[in-house]
């Protein structure tokens, strides 16, 4: 096992940030790994742990955009997003991250303090070692969503069904989990598999009484491909008060 840790970061009251670190993970070699542990103390709102190709670790948080560098695989890549205190991601029998010697992780946290008082937060990240021997498959990431998003006053609404058909380079993948991602207003989310933008759908997340603050992780077994030319049809809601 091996582990990184964000802060511990004093919040003032009244306050909300992202920010992120950039740690060496310290593996002296090469190795898989079959899990991932987080823990987020109160405050925390998300942590998003990385692969990332920098050099240099930056051991003071600094101020980082939300989520950007999900989308610049150059910058690194997302291998998850914890909104929970404490939660594992368990990849399926042979599948596994791979991770280099002297791995360098980033962490970004978005945290919040709606109390009075000032509030310290916490997270760490565990990279649970599998065996070489065991290992056939690389675990990848994947992450859809719409930013534009308009909500009135004391309203409620909801954005979709909306599709967004997958990129030709992921045919033939493999998923084995998903989960669902809003602020707080968030009231739900639904997310079905279709083989176009006018196909029928395949319901893979429905949570009932879905929470945003501890949205549910839904694990497929067998894992499903989704069907080429097709790709994933998300409903969400909020209601703003």
């Amino acid at each position: 096992e091996y582990s990184v840790t964000f802060g511990p970061v004093k919040i003032a009251p009244g306050s909300e940030n992202t920010q992120c670190m950039v740690l060496r993970l310290g593996n002296p070699s090469a190795f898989h790994v079959g899990k991932i542990h987080n823990l987020l103390s109160g405050g925390s709102h998300h942590l998003i742990v990385y692969r990332t190709n920098d050099t240099e670790e930056k051991l003071t948080p600094f101020d980082c955009q939300p989520f950007a560098d999900t989308l610049k695989p150059e910058k690194g890549t997302p291998l998850m997003i914890t909104q929970k205190h404490e939660e594992t991601l368990s990849f399926p029998k042979g599948v596994a991250v791979s991770l280099d010697a002297n791995q360098m992780i980033r962490l970004e946290m978005h945290f919040v303090n709606p109390s009075s008082e000032e509030e310290e937060v916490k997270a760490t990240s565990t990279f649970i070692s599998m065996p070489d021997s065991e290992f056939k498959d690389e675990a990848g990431f994947l992450f859809l969503g719409n930013p534009d998003i308009n909500i009135e006053p004391h309203s409620s609404e909801t954005l979709g069904p909306v599709f967004m058909k997958l990129p030709s380079q992921v045919n033939g993948v493999k998923f084995f989990g998903i989960t669902g991602h809003t602020h707080q207003w968030g009231t739900n989310v639904k997310v079905a598999v279709t083989d176009s933008k006018n196909g029928t759908d395949k319901p893979i997340y429905d949570v009932p009484d879905w929470s945003w603050s501890e949205p549910a992780t839904v694990y497929q077994d067998p894992p499903f491909e989704v069907p080429q030319g097709g790709g994933f049809r998300f409903s969400c809601s909020w209601n703003n008060t």
